[in-house]
């Protein structure tokens, strides 16, 4: 597990809740570090994939009602991850230092996210349309990308790829100029303001024309844009979970004040056909992990979200998944 303390002390999102069932364990992995996610009643635990006897792999144990129970010799761990059995000897109490390693737990927006140190905030990153009832809301992923998190949030970020990459969905070849647009530190990350994008169908209309996205980065792996269209809005809240330093989980929350007609569906499969054009070329970058040096590539004005993005990171100390 890595030592950099701002990835230890932030919330990551790791599956859906949806997807925990109360009898079932689901396995995960975060910064390197095995977990083991499961449920008793209304409580979810994190733990350590690890049994601390032999170290086998608790998730492919089993569940007897506040009970997680090793698969190698039976030894059984309440909710609070004390052993409180040992087959081999039961009429023995287990000793007090037999525990699995626990971490801190919460759901939110209908993910569980799981903080491996001691979090810096009480709750993830603002997503400010979820309690907006105006918006219809739909989550799409996950997505894994074997490259940096930060690589992925780097490419959410670039508008200039979306001519060539997008090409049709979010952009168009004949329209490849970048305008200038403001970076804005926040007391809390920072902001991209009045980014312009010609987009070849931005409303539905199939008329092409100019739209706004304003970005906010939040944490260093989680960020938002809104992007508006004659009164029409749409969000999306992208966080990402570093599996390792060269694998990543993105997920991403779609929110829309318009096309209540169109269905979930649809609206899905564009979302997954324009992250699955990314994928392939986020991680054909070279290195994997995120260059903090910034004579280490070569930039453009119009790299500026990025050039801050780096800078960012370097002062905040991030070492893992960067160079």
């Amino acid at each position: 597990m890595t030592t950099d303390a701002i990835l230890l002390n932030d919330w990551h999102a790791v599956a859906k809740v949806e997807d925990l069932k109360s009898t079932s364990l689901l396995p995960a992995r975060l910064l390197g570090e095995n977990i083991v996610l499961w449920r008793y009643e209304n409580q979810i635990m994190a733990w350590q994939d690890k049994c601390p006897h032999r170290g086998a792999r608790l998730s492919i144990g089993s569940i007897s009602g506040d009970t997680l129970i090793c698969p190698y010799h039976g030894f059984e761990y309440d909710t609070t991850g004390t052993c409180t059995h040992i087959p081999a000897y039961p009429n023995r109490q287990p000793p007090q230092r037999v525990r699995v390693k626990t971490y801190t737990v919460q759901e939110c927006y209908g993910l569980i996210w799981v903080c491996l140190g001691t979090p810096d905030t009480p709750t993830p990153a603002p997503f400010a349309e979820w309690q907006d009832s105006s918006y219809r809301k739909f989550l799409c992923g996950p997505y894994n990308y074997q490259s940096s998190g930060f690589r992925a949030i780097e490419n959410f970020l670039d508008v200039s790829h979306f001519p060539f990459v997008h090409d049709g969905l979010l952009g168009s070849r004949s329209y490849t100029a970048v305008e200038d647009y403001e970076v804005r530190k926040e007391e809390t990350g920072f902001s991209l303001c009045n980014v312009p994008v010609w987009q070849p169908d931005p409303d539905g209309t199939g008329k092409g024309g100019k739209v706004i996205y304003n970005y906010r980065v939040w944490r260093p792996l989680t960020t938002s844009f809104v992007k508006e269209t004659n009164g029409n809005c749409l969000a999306i809240y992208f966080t990402v979970a570093p599996i390792n330093e060269e694998e990543c989980l993105g997920w991403m929350w779609i929110a829309m004040n318009y096309g209540f007609e169109i269905p979930e569906i649809d609206l899905k499969t564009f979302q997954d056909k324009v992250v699955n054009q990314d994928i392939p070329i986020v991680e054909s970058q070279q290195p994997k992990c995120l260059p903090l040096d910034l004579q280490a590539e070569f930039h453009l004005p119009c790299d500026k979200s990025s050039i801050f993005y780096r800078k960012w990171l370097r002062e905040m100390g991030v070492s893992f998944g960067v160079i």
